[in-house]
């Protein structure tokens, strides 16, 4: 399935489960009918509702700003993966090198939202592939991965959206995908499990033989704390 079939699914495909199995992100048709600015202005009059319920007071110094900074951090930057304007440029470049082994770019930071209760997921994410003729730039893996988890989220769901992702830019199934994260759904609330974080993969093509995942998941634990 080409990328662009991909998005569009992405835009209409619904999901009322709560543990949602879809790779899908949940929107509606109508998610971008209106405007980002029209977006923060109702956000923001949503939150000043929220805090003024929870007997907060908005005259406050330090509150009377809260509701639009919320709103416009929603919709600029941790929400900001939900529209496909902000999906970053993928250029791609032959692989002139030569170069026919995988390629690893680990501890990738990421920061997402659990969509159950819109607490932060914190965690590392590693992403690995097999060039067929075709590489992309090593700070987009990055960015792809940042796009995706800028959205409320499953953490299996945002595994699998990185590796399709990646197939479709890099034209190839060797793609795979570990996130390590912590889930402040279980660490601050809940059960309160400040140890615990959840592990996730999704291995495509290649990876899935034995001896190619035994490699990939083998340069995961390679020593790499450089004093930079």
């Amino acid at each position: 399935m080409k990328f662009e079939q991909f998005i569009k699914e992405t835009l209409t495909e619904h999901d009322d489960d709560h543990f949602s199995a879809n790779m899908n992100t949940p929107l509606r048709e109508d998610a971008f009918e209106i405007s980002d600015t029209e977006k923060i202005k109702l956000i923001e009059k949503d939150v000043k509702r929220i805090l003024h319920t929870l007997g907060m007071d908005l005259t406050d110094d330090s509150l009377k700003g809260t509701p639009k900074r919320v709103a416009k951090m929603f919709i600029n930057e941790i929400f900001s993966g939900l529209n496909p304007a902000n999906m970053p440029n993928m250029s791609t470049f032959k692989n002139k090198y030569k170069y026919g082994e995988m390629l690893v770019e680990k501890n990738i930071t990421m920061y997402s939202s659990c969509e159950h209760h819109l607490l932060p997921i914190v965690g590392r994410a590693h992403v690995g592939y097999i060039s067929n003729g075709t590489v992309v730039g090593l700070s987009k893996i990055n960015r792809i991965v940042d796009y995706y988890a800028k959205r409320p989220q499953v953490q299996e769901r945002l595994t699998i959206q990185i590796v399709k992702a990646l197939q479709d830019v890099l034209d190839t199934k060797d793609v795979a995908c570990v996130i390590d994260a912590k889930h402040l759904c279980v660490n601050m609330r809940g059960i309160k499990d400040i140890e615990s974080s959840t592990v996730t993969a999704e291995f495509g093509g290649e990876f899935k033989k034995p001896e190619i995942k035994k490699e990939f998941l083998g340069y995961l634990n390679l020593d790499t704390s450089y004093n930079l």
